[in-house]
């Protein structure tokens, strides 16, 4: 179940933002969440779990949909799952976002790190220099010219660690898309949180503001038992 919240409904704690619109968003937990603006509307779940997880036939999909929590918004005025990766052009491309909340099994707690929080969102991000030559020499690949854009340690508060790296792919020969991703351990090392902002590379300009709003309201907060 995903728990969004108008502004309107909101006490005074988020004040802050009185005089915008925001679509407030939060896990079953409470922990991770995030505002985008209100006239971006939530896409069907069941076509995002299968965009995120494929054929919930299988085993394994539906295994990690166990897992993980998931939510997606689009700004385009026929909101869809099919436009969190676009292979070409949109007549009129508008912002996507992705959050999700995956819960950690035990041998990948022992392997978390930095890189992990890079690559959570499924896009390859953080990998070595052989490794991304093969991806990129791959006709079986669809992503192809990665950009990193920007790559930020972000401090850590109350022992949530996390990473925001912006970054561009041109995918199946389509335009430039940029991919703006924010991804936090939980301080118990539990649950990785991740947020994907997609937009072609021309609408991210033109849009880096609100983009950046959404990006920066994404948080992880410490739950007390």
């Amino acid at each position: 179940m995903v728990a969004v919240t108008t502004a309107s409904a909101l006490l005074t704690g988020l004040s802050s933002c009185a005089g915008s619109q925001f679509t407030y968003v939060r896990d079953d937990d409470g922990a991770t969440y995030f505002k985008v603006p209100s006239e971006w509307r939530k896409v069907d779940q069941a076509s995002l779990d299968t965009k995120v997880f494929g054929d919930l036939q299988s085993e394994t999909a539906r295994l990690q949909k166990q897992l993980t929590w998931t939510v997606g918004f689009d700004a385009h005025s026929r909101p869809s799952a099919d436009h969190l990766l676009v292979p070409g052009s949109l007549v009129e491309d508008q912002p996507f976002v992705m959050a999700k909340v995956q819960t950690l099994t035990p041998s990948q707690r022992n392997e978390v790190s930095l890189n992990v929080l890079r690559n959570s969102s499924g896009l390859p991000v953080a990998l070595s220099t052989e490794a991304r030559q093969q991806l990129e020499s791959s006709s079986a690949s669809p992503f192809k010219d990665f950009e990193l854009l920007t790559d930020q340690v972000l401090p850590v508060k109350d022992g949530v660690r996390g990473i925001r790296a912006i970054f561009n792919y041109r995918l199946l020969g389509g335009p430039v898309q940029t991919f703006d991703e924010t991804a936090y351990l939980s301080a118990d090392g539990t649950h990785v949180s991740t947020l994907l902002i997609r937009c072609t590379a021309a609408c991210y300009r033109k849009r880096t503001k609100e983009i950046d709003q959404v990006a920066q309201s994404f948080k992880v907060k410490r739950l007390t038992s």
